[in-house]
């Protein structure tokens, strides 16, 4: 996939309202602080087109971004620690599983899991959520850059090993852009 255009397209807090114009959802979640916003602007090549923070929880709706004119990359709030209060961290749950098992346009959900910690419970047990809604998936390895060379070997074992469904495996870093190239190539697969 060749990224010619990326553009904000709508925040949504609930499931009203979401486009309906038929274009394939390529969705990315995980963890809260897992690099999803910083994976998102690397893979367009545009710097802030998602914001980012470093402080867990800072995307709080569901975003859609318009890429190609032809598909939309979704943004969705991240599962596990964040700063904010039990009520909205639960609300962020129900609209996340909502989202997931009623939206007919996913194509692909691409889970983003932190290579320094591959293979956390909350992340195996979306990999089992998304299996039980029939949801194809892929994995993203985020922050590859930050780990050791025998890290990075036990981060791919660990992750292979509890993984088994999932249509790829990418390791990823979005200071340098390494994995770009393979994440595009796979993300083209679900794109049309």
């Amino acid at each position: 996939m060749n990224i010619t255009s990326a553009d904000f397209f709508c925040s949504y807090s609930s499931l009203n309202g979401l486009p309906s114009d038929g274009r394939p959802e390529i969705v990315f979640v995980g963890r809260s602080n897992v690099g999803k916003s910083s994976l998102l602007n690397s893979l367009c090549a545009r710097k802030g087109l998602a914001k980012t923070s470093s402080t867990p929880g800072k995307t709080r709706l569901i975003n859609y971004f318009l890429i190609n004119e032809n598909l939309y990359f979704v943004d969705l709030p991240g599962y596990g620690y964040a700063k904010v209060g039990h009520g909205e961290r639960e609300s962020w749950g129900k609209l996340l599983t909502d989202y997931v098992v009623k939206r007919d346009e996913i194509a692909l959900v691409v889970l983003l899991v932190d290579a320094r910690h591959p293979g956390m419970g909350s992340d195996r047990e979306m990999m089992e959520f998304l299996d039980y809604c029939g949801r194809p998936f892929g994995i993203v390895l985020t922050k590859w850059d930050k780990l050791k060379q025998a890290e990075k070997s036990k981060a791919r074992r660990t992750i292979e090993s509890c993984a088994s469904n999932a249509r790829f495996i990418v390791n990823y870093s979005s200071l340098s852009g390494a994995g770009r190239d393979k994440l595009l190539e796979r993300l083209d697969l679900f794109s049309q």
